[in-house]
């Protein structure tokens, strides 16, 4: 299906993503160590701290020359590092990392609630307020292949098609893909293939999600305290 996807410039001021807030920063990624010394430096660390490569993640699925660095950059690699067939995405089987954003931060909520609610249903929890997540935001300019024409990559559960068109989109060099929000119709989403083609974001409100029982049926503001219903 390669052939039948056109390129298109994406610009979006402001794109969103929602993350666990119980993951904090990786100090090898916020330090300014050249990225090909990153393997060298938590080899002498791993002496003293036998679960820095499990904090780590795996880098040898970013080369050094697509890595990033600096304060903030734990918030880009860390979807690229931290990876499992356990957890793939629309785009991704699992075997290797995107960075997903929305074009609104509802599109992000309701993207990221569908899938805790999943992983709520599987592990059969109790219902109540779960864990509390973080709003990153950053600017997106990038030429993105358009899989918004096509409805065979936007089924709500079966990825199958767009994993493999990720999967080869990517090995061929793509930036990444642009697609219409399956959890909030008329928004959009991106997945973008690499840490190093869009900017570190900034993080702002926090968020905690309310598990009812069957889905996520609504979220509170920490900054405002308020709840809105999904």
């Amino acid at each position: 299906m390669n052939d039948q996807l056109s390129s298109v410039r994406v610009v979006w001021p402001d794109a969103y993503r929602i993350i666990r807030s119980i993951h904090p920063p990786i100090d090898l990624f916020e330090d300014i160590a050249e990225p090909e010394d990153w393997e060298a430096l938590a080899s002498v660390e791993s002496k003293t701290n036998p679960r820095i490569w499990e904090n780590i993640g795996r880098l040898d699925l970013v080369p050094p020359q697509r890595r990033v660095s600096g304060p903030g950059s734990s918030y880009l690699m860390a979807p690229f590092v931290h990876v499992s067939t356990d957890r793939p995405g629309r785009f991704t089987d699992g075997t290797y990392g995107v960075y997903s954003v929305g074009d609104s931060e509802e599109v992000a909520i309701r993207e990221v609630a569908h899938h805790h609610g999943v992983a709520m249903a599987n592990s059969d929890e109790e219902p109540g307020w779960t864990s509390q997540f973080r709003v990153l935001i950053n600017r997106l300019d990038l030429k993105l292949h358009d899989a918004r024409p096509h409805e065979c990559l936007h089924h709500p559960d079966d990825y199958s098609a767009s994993q493999a068109l990720g999967k080869s989109l990517r090995s061929g060099g793509s930036n990444g893909v642009v697609y219409r929000s399956v959890r909030y119709p008329g928004g959009e989403c991106a997945a973008i293939f690499w840490p190093d083609l869009i900017d570190i974001p900034v993080q702002a409100d926090h968020f905690d999600f309310h598990w009812s029982g069957e889905r996520v049926d609504k979220v509170r503001n920490c900054r405002t305290n308020r709840i809105f219903a999904l």
